[in-house]
């Protein structure tokens, strides 16, 4: 292995393919937030989304495109001319953009997705390349499903769309097939056997279907690849993808392994953990690797006591090197409005106008009265629900009533705002939160069916701000809404009347075209 280290780009989808685990959607505002942060983390590509699936999706990107001037900004387009002129619209405004297209390789996506024969699949992938570059310079091509590809159809297509101005040619583990030695060596054998493999950098995208996309990713890093493709929490369709934080702390922690380095500062790596997870509403699980919560916690004894003589003896990180120790924020309920907006100012929050600034400073105070110590990711909670409630909100909680008592039913009263109206009703249930829903659904009979209930403490302690997940489906549609408040049956509330909002907003609709 050569001792110079080579740069390894990271190519962030959070924003793509994170968007597609089902629920997960976002706003552009909250797009933003988060390409912000992985723009001061250094990330060198940020996949924005797939402006061809929604309005909201194009939208984000043009905002990203707009903002962002140390990333590259990427949008995702089939290999269709549509497709690809609208990723190209959305990128228009961006310091450096990149249009990433594909099509499907595999023999059982040609035959039964596409019904196309593959040397039609090679005209179209060729096609869609110079179609691209007629419009930016910057090309990205992917081979969807390449682990279950013929090897040598593969070559013959990346020879195309390299020959047609493709820059990146990536080679995704679409539905998480493959093994490390088995992905790796493919990576290898592509770069060996394709004569202008030299005039390309060669990527992966890795699933985590069989909890490998990690390990299949840094294989393909040892056989010559130079861009992985990854999202923060590993957050994905299906079973995810591979993790962001997993793939730099290895390469950190163990460079004497790999022939690469990148450009990422680790210490950002819990901070958009958090914040990724407060805007999906998808909690972290406390033995998730880096970013959980019992990452760097010792219950037995035996690794206490080693740990308090040496702290190596069971601990390969600083606990402070991702971002453990970033998170305090020292505010307090004396804190005036300068000290406020000083301290979103630095988490790179903006926030519209000054209703709304004044709605997040009250509901800071608000929760500075109940909280002694309050924290960054409170504020990205509190602000997450500021920045929804400030333009889509449509149902809200006006107050809320709860009666139980050891034997019986709990009973909920419910006021609930909707448009300028106020509405009243009450139910029981088999539990408090049982009843608080069956209220709201006397009052808006939604027909959605509850699919995820899920309660995760912001921070710790017992005055935690609780953020609540709930997440509803009716027919295709899926989403998820979030709440969050010190009290958790009223966090509850909140977040299913944020869940039944989104339900009835079409700009929230996923990109569930396929992708790689």
């Amino acid at each position: 292995m050569n001792s110079a280290k080579e740069k390894l780009i990271i190519f962030d989808t959070t924003l793509r393919d994170g968007e597609q685990s089902p629920g997960a959607s976002m706003t552009k505002d909250e797009k933003l937030r988060i390409a912000r942060l992985l723009e001061r983390m250094g990330v060198d590509v940020i996949e924005a989304g797939f402006a061809i699936s929604s309005p909201g999706d194009f939208e984000a990107i043009k905002l990203i495109a707009e903002t962002i001037k140390d990333s590259v900004i990427c949008s995702l387009s089939r290999a269709i001319t549509g497709d690809i002129q609208r990723a190209s619209e959305a990128l228009k405004s961006a310091n450096s953009g990149r249009i990433h297209t594909f099509i499907a390789t595999s023999p059982i996506h040609m035959k039964h997705k596409l019904q196309m024969q593959p040397d039609e699949v090679i005209a179209q992938a060729i096609g869609a390349v110079k179609t691209a570059r007629n419009l930016i310079d910057d090309v990205e091509f992917s081979l969807e499903d390449a682990s279950r590809s013929d090897f040598e159809f593969m070559c013959r297509v990346t020879e195309g769309v390299i020959a047609a101005g493709a820059k990146t040619i990536n080679f995704p583990d679409t539905v998480g097939y493959s093994s490390p030695g088995e992905y790796g060596n493919i990576i290898e054998r592509l770069i060996s056997c394709v004569p202008s493999s030299d005039k390309a950098i060669f990527s992966v995208h890795c699933h985590n279907d069989l909890g490998l996309a990690v390990a299949n990713s840094l294989s393909a890093v040892n056989f010559g690849a130079r861009q992985v493709e990854c999202t923060i929490n590993g957050l994905g369709e299906r079973a995810g993808n591979a993790s962001l934080e997993e793939l730099v702390m290895a390469l950190k922690t163990r460079n004497e392994l790999y022939p690469v380095t990148t450009s990422i500062d680790p210490s950002y790596i819990v901070p958009i953990s958090k914040l990724v997870s407060s805007i999906t509403g998808f909690p972290v699980q406390p033995n998730k690797a880096i970013v959980g919560a019992n990452a760097f916690a010792h219950e037995s004894g035996i690794h206490q006591d080693g740990v308090l003589k040496m702290r190596e003896t069971y601990e390969i990180m600083k606990a402070e090197d991702v971002g453990w120790t970033k998170n305090k924020l020292s505010l307090g309920k004396l804190s005036g409005r300068a000290a406020f907006a000083a301290r979103i100012a630095e988490l790179d929050i903006t926030l519209d106008d000054k209703n709304e600034f004044e709605r997040a400073f009250k509901q800071f105070k608000n929760l500075a009265d109940k909280k002694r110590e309050i924290f960054d990711q409170d504020l990205q909670t509190l602000i997450s629900d500021v920045q929804f409630g400030s333009d889509e909100i449509r149902y809200s909680l006006i107050d809320l009533e709860i009666k139980t008592k050891l034997g019986h039913s709990p009973e909920a009263k419910i006021i609930v705002g909707y448009e300028g109206q106020v509405y009243a009703s009450e139910a029981t249930g088999d539990g408090a939160v049982d009843a608080i829903f069956n209220a709201i659904e006397k009052l808006v009979n939604s027909g959605t069916s509850l699919k995820v209930y899920s309660v995760n403490a912001v921070t710790q302690g017992t005055d935690s701000l609780g953020e609540v997940s709930v997440r509803l489906q009716k027919d295709e549609r899926i989403v998820n809404g979030q709440g969050a408040d010190t009290d958790i049956l009223i966090a509850s509330a909140k977040a299913y009347l944020n869940a039944l909002t989104l339900m009835q907003t079409p700009d929230r609709v996923h990109p569930q075209f396929g992708g790689i």
